[in-house]
């Protein structure tokens, strides 16, 4: 772990620079240990650091950063909770509209793609670059995809893409080059919720693959607010 400056009243905290779960798991107990403290006035966490802003009125770098060095990840790892979600996509290709291009690129078929995205649980890395946008991974190597040359300049809310070993889903409306191949008909924004966003750092995801007489109707019962949303977690 390295920690350095960064501004006047910020520091960022290195871990080994790699995507492994088990790094990930510390940049996230580093954050819960921390969250409640007043002197801390945000938190970024990425796939192995961890960026703190503070007031320097109440703690100095120095003093953050020994407060740091002297926590024992190992021991707040037996606290951690990670949360499991399942979220329905569906991969017909009025939402799948990469899915073509795909096939040619990866030189597998469309189902092979969509089964292959569907029968692996993802780990939520971090949140970015849109609010409550969710970089998961690791896809399986079969469904590694370029991003797209031409950046669209709107895919949908709810769109599900792939970009490297990534796998992602936009919450809003948004400019973006990810290779779309599914949507998902649940809102990952509640602006009059405590926590707004549906994913945080940390979670466990499956995809679960829906027909799209099933994304209508899940669709419905979301604005009439008669979803049950228990489908979602667990």
């Amino acid at each position: 772990m390295r920690i350095t400056a960064y501004g006047e009243d910020a520091l960022l905290v290195n871990f080994v620079q790699a995507i492994e779960p088990e790094l990930n798991d510390k940049v996230n107990l580093l954050a819960n240990k921390l969250r409640n403290e007043d002197y801390i006035t945000s938190m970024i966490p990425a796939y192995c650091s961890l960026t703190i802003s503070y007031d320097p009125n109440k703690i100095s770098f120095n003093d953050l950063k020994n407060t740091i060095e002297a926590i024992d990840l190992a021991q707040e790892k037996e606290q951690l909770e990670k949360r499991q979600l399942t979220i329905p996509v569906c991969y017909d290709d009025k939402f799948g509209i990469d899915l073509s291009a795909l096939e040619d690129q990866l030189s597998i078929t469309k189902d092979e793609i969509i089964n292959c995205h569907s029968s692996t649980a993802y780990r939520v890395y971090m949140l970015g670059f849109l609010p409550g946008f969710p970089y998961m991974g690791i896809t399986d190597e079969k469904i590694e995809a370029k991003r797209r040359d031409n950046p669209r300049k709107k895919i949908e809310a709810g769109s599900v893409g792939l970009a490297g070993r990534q796998t992602g889903i936009y919450p809003f409306d948004s400019p973006g080059g990810w290779q779309i191949i599914g949507r998902t008909p649940i809102q990952l924004f509640e602006p009059q919720e405590k926590i707004p966003f549906l994913f945080q750092a940390g979670d466990l995801v499956n995809f679960k693959r829906i027909s799209s007489d099933e994304f209508s109707e899940i669709a419905a019962h979301i604005k009439e607010q008669t979803f049950n949303w228990k489908q979602i977690y667990g």
